[in-house]
């Protein structure tokens, strides 16, 4: 189902006319009203009139996440506060937080995008949505809520946390859609069986699942326990919230970026430089519709892709390949550049052992030793020494091949490796 047919179907020429339109009317807003855009801008020598055509992107200004917490709360607020009429945060654990405004339009905006990408995942207004993403200052609750209810479905605010309830209540209740971090869905998984709940006996058909990087084969995975379909979600708190885009039911190839609202680019993280069409490398986005906090040119760190191939549900909106992982999330271990999605690719689906996992890093004598911590499906092989080493070297060497580097792998006893009811930390770095 295509939730908003005339805007998710409108041909390349006009979504681009919408979007230099719309780009040049941001420009005069920040410029006008946001110090800190006019400052950027000068200081580039560049004033708005000057954008003229998609191309003149380029020359813009790039807003870091530090410039967001450099004008901590309101600074890059572009409208007065009695316009406001919510506010979210990030958590700030390695910094301050980064604080977005929304006016009543936005709300309405974040609203319709988040109904688009559900619709696109293949919810309809017949579904009960669970909503296990955290509500408060976080934006993944409340973004899905308002979309589920803009959508026409049902839905079920659980929150994160009190995971065997929430399993219960899902079966009781008879959720159809789960909306969670797809960690969090097999951690659901789990803790159903410890009380006698299979999830893959309940009504439950759809995940809509985000929040933290994931790939192809823990997509799999959730769908063979489960038996559901799992699809991809994007957005972050700076930019909107979730729903910024979103895997579509037809391909599962990539994410539909909603660019009447949002206008992307890749970059090379390195230099800035942005990188023909096709390239991988960062990617940077415009809002073009937000009032409370619009970003010019946002570096989200994020790595993916954009594919401009038309695809066959019949949405002409761009799509962004999975994410990768983060330009600042990347370890450099031994000069050998790691992304934990590459770790996870070789984990998930390997006989003998769970989802769960943790990457630790040291330094000794100045020399940086990877570690991942792996749990067991079954504790009765720590008793096996010659079949605990087949697993063990199957999965070193494996890794090898995929980091070329060697990694010390630790195969640990089922439930011993912390479960997180948000975004999974996967990486303990000790340097």
């Amino acid at each position: 189902m295509i939730f908003n047919i005339d805007k998710e179907t409108m041909p390349r020429e006009k979504i681009r006319e919408i979007q230099l339109s719309r780009l040049q009317d941001l420009c005069r807003r920040v410029y006008a009203n946001v110090p800190f855009y006019r400052r950027s801008f000068d200081e580039k020598g560049i004033k708005p009139a000057d954008v003229q055509s998609l191309d003149d992107l380029k020359f813009l200004p790039f807003t870091l996440k530090q410039d967001m917490r450099n004008n901590y709360p309101y600074g890059l607020f572009a409208v007065p506060m009695e316009m406001i009429q919510r506010i979210h945060a990030s958590s700030g654990t390695t910094g301050k937080a980064t604080v977005v405004g929304y006016t009543k339009r936005d709300i309405e905006m974040w609203a319709e995008c988040a109904a688009r990408s559900l619709a696109a995942a293949g919810a309809t207004a017949n579904d009960i949505v669970q909503v296990s993403y955290g509500y408060g200052l976080f934006t993944g609750g409340l973004g899905a809520h308002y979309g589920a209810e803009r959508l026409g479905a049902t839905v079920i605010p659980m929150s994160g946390g009190s995971t065997k309830r929430q399993v219960q209540l899902m079966r009781d209740f008879g959720a159809t859609v789960l909306c969670c971090t797809p960690s969090y869905a097999l951690h659901l998984y789990d803790a159903g069986l410890e009380i006698g709940i299979n999830i893959k006996d309940l009504p439950l058909r759809l995940g809509v699942f985000g929040a933290e990087p994931w790939t192809e084969e823990m997509r799999r995975e959730i769908e063979d326990k489960l038996g559901i379909t799992a699809t991809n979600i994007y957005g972050l708190s700076e930019i909107m919230g979730p729903g910024v885009s979103q895997s579509c039911a037809k391909e599962q190839y990539g994410m539909h970026i909603w660019e009447d609202h949002f206008l992307p680019e890749i970059i090379d993280p390195a230099t800035g430089e942005v990188l023909p069409e096709g390239s991988t490398g960062e990617l940077v986005i415009t809002t073009l519709t937000k009032q409370g906090i619009p970003l010019v040119r946002y570096r989200t760190r994020d790595i993916t892709s954009l594919n401009y191939t038309p695809c066959s549900c019949g949405r002409t909106h761009v799509r962004m390949n999975r994410i990768t992982g983060r330009s600042d999330d990347m370890l450099i271990i031994r000069g050998v550049n790691v992304f934990p999605s590459q770790i996870e690719s070789v984990l998930v689906g390997q006989p003998g052992i769970g989802p769960h996992y943790e990457i630790v890093v040291t330094r000794e004598h100045f020399t940086d030793h990877l570690q991942v911590k792996v749990e067991l499906v079954d504790a009765s092989l720590l008793e096996k020494y010659s079949e605990l080493e087949k697993v063990r070297d199957r999965i070193r060497a494996q890794l090898r091949t995929v980091l070329q580097l060697d990694v010390e792998v630790t195969l640990v006893s089922p439930n011993t490796l912390k479960r997180f009811e948000g975004k999974a930390k996967r990486v303990t770095d000790l340097r």
